[in-house]
């Protein structure tokens, strides 16, 4: 947990400088040994990554979810997503990072590429993705001419064929206004804005905003916004170590018994509960 309140924001992990390359590909065993093999809890704002295990172990926890990997498999993490890594000591493989301009340029059905891709993903790494994964790995450590085109073709056909892994049903394409929504949520999360709010900065009547969300989660927008607010105070409660009524202003509850009251409607669980189930986890490391 950080103890500052903060869910860190990195491009790569410990670093908020500008992006190093066109696309970023570095061993396990060039960053994680530094920090005694354990990567702490942060996120990436326009950065999505793949984790790919050669051997080894790791265990990796993305918002209130626990992930075991072993050799063999990897896992997607879409950006903004909260996630943190123990691994097991000389653990081998792969952190493949994709800025967002690359994943949502992957050819003429990118939108569909990023829909498939929006939610994080772990599984078995077969032949074809493994084969992916070596030429993208063995381009960007070597030089020559148009390396980041080579670079940039490959990658736009790993992405396409791990979305090609993951069944998307047949919902509709995703509207632009909700991601803006998501933005406007996370930029205002403190400052107690109502569904009108929203649906002014969106240009929309509060009507419409219901419709948009229910279209896509099948909530309408004040449940929506609500959940997007709990799910965010989840992640403070899990990976930071601030008091549960500062979760709540920050959250933009401004009575501690309401915040309890609705996290507890929303996950079965008061926020201090919640909390203890990931207190009661740390310390456990994964088995080579």
């Amino acid at each position: 947990m950080t103890a500052d309140g903060s869910i860190p924001v990195f491009t790569l992990f410990g670093e908020t400088a500008q992006f190093p390359d066109i696309l970023h590909c570095e061993r396990i065993a060039d960053r994680a040994p530094a920090h005694g093999w354990e990567i702490t809890a942060h996120r990436h704002a326009q950065m999505a990554q793949l984790l790919v295990i050669e051997d080894g172990a790791v265990s990796a926890r993305l918002d209130d979810e626990e992930i075991r990997l072993t050799g063999g498999m990897a896992i997607f993490l879409p950006a903004q997503v909260v996630h943190a890594f123990r691994f097991a000591p000389e653990t081998a493989g792969w952190v493949l990072s994709f800025p967002l301009a690359v994943l949502r340029s992957a050819g003429p059905d990118a939108a569909g590429v990023a829909d498939a891709l929006a939610r994080p993903w772990h599984g078995d790494v077969d032949e074809d993705l493994g084969d992916l994964v070596a030429l993208l790995t063995r381009t960007m450590t070597r030089t020559g001419s148009f390396r980041a085109e080579r670079a940039v073709g490959l990658a736009h056909a790993l992405l396409a064929r791990l979305a090609g892994t993951i069944p998307v049903g047949d919902a509709a394409p995703a509207d632009p206004r909700m991601a803006r929504l998501d933005a406007l949520v996370a930029d205002h999360m403190g400052d107690a804005w109502q569904v009108s709010d929203y649906a002014r900065a969106l240009s929309v009547s509060t009507g419409h905003l219901s419709r948009l969300c229910r279209n896509a989660a099948g909530l309408g927008a004040k449940a929506y916004v609500e959940q997007a607010i709990l799910e965010e105070a989840a992640r403070m409660l899990a990976f930071t170590q601030l008091p549960v009524s500062e979760i709540g202003y920050r959250t933009g509850f401004s009575d501690p018994s309401y915040f309890s009251k609705r996290f507890r409607a929303a996950r079965g669980i008061s926020p201090t509960g919640y909390r203890a189930l990931f207190v009661s986890r740390e310390g456990s490391a994964p088995a080579a």
